[in-house]
């Protein structure tokens, strides 16, 4: 699955949000999703198979790594499984929507195998504080 673009939301008084039906589309209607707290105080947004493969990936690391064992422990813990209705709209549970910052305008944006949930407010910032460095960033990036 190859998720991209930026999608302007807006979260309704309920804490709703609609997925765009392209992006929808694209993750082949899923039912539901689940939503993980990211980094920068973002929103992750996964389907099964997705978060499965990333499980997997942070299984590699032995039972005996104690920054591997947090990481898994506070990322699982925070987890939620979200249904879709048949509109695409999800409800963000409140602690998440917390821990994000979210207001009602928010930016939906798709990262390869998921999608972020940012404030827009927040996104713009973060946009703002680092394109001028894309270009050295996409150098260290293709370095490996």
């Amino acid at each position: 699955m190859l998720l991209t673009g930026t999608y302007p939301r807006t979260v309704d008084e309920k804490s709703r949000l609609v997925l765009p039906k392209r992006v929808r589309e694209l993750m082949n209607e899923p039912a539901i999703l689940f939503v993980t707290p990211g980094p920068d105080k973002s929103l992750w947004l996964y389907t099964e198979a997705e978060l499965e493969r990333l499980a997997a990936r942070l299984d590699q690391s032995p039972a005996t790594d104690a920054e591997a064992r947090v990481f898994r422990r506070l990322y699982f813990a925070q987890t939620e499984t979200v249904d879709l209705d048949k509109t695409g709209r999800l409800l963000i549970p409140e602690r998440l929507a917390q821990f994000a910052g979210l207001q009602k305008e928010v930016v939906l944006i798709g990262v390869r195998d998921h999608l972020e949930l940012w404030d827009a407010t927040r996104w713009t910032s973060f946009v703002n504080d680092h394109a001028a460095q894309f270009d050295q960033i996409a150098e260290k990036a293709f370095e490996k």
